[in-house]
């Protein structure tokens, strides 16, 4: 499947799902589960995304600096690390193992 029919069919089922939302009554939207999936699905698809971009190389996968770097942040998000030093340690680590000849 090429990648622009990819794209063109998300942007397509996006509107869409946004189009099937507007009728849809109040009551429907104050549900405890809507509200948490609307709160997450962005973070799902930014992480699916992020995923995407740093493992994938055309039809194999890679494990290289950029998996060490997300590996990192993955680490500090565990341990609860505020943002900026998640950032930075996957930084630092993606240098690293660039450096090391990773």
């Amino acid at each position: 499947m090429s990648v622009w029919i990819a794209i063109s069919l998300t942007a397509v089922g996006c509107y869409l799902v946004k189009l099937l939302g507007l009728p849809a009554p109040a009551g429907l939207l104050e549900r405890p589960l809507v509200k948490r999936l609307a709160a997450l699905l962005p973070v799902a698809l930014l992480a699916a995304l992020t995923a995407q971009q740093a493992f994938s190389d055309g039809q194999h996968l890679p494990l290289d600096a950029e998996a060490a770097g997300v590996a990192a942040a993955a680490v500090a998000l565990v341990l609860r690390a505020p943002f900026p030093l998640v950032v930075g340690a996957a930084v630092v680590v993606t240098a690293g193992v660039r450096a090391l000849g990773g």
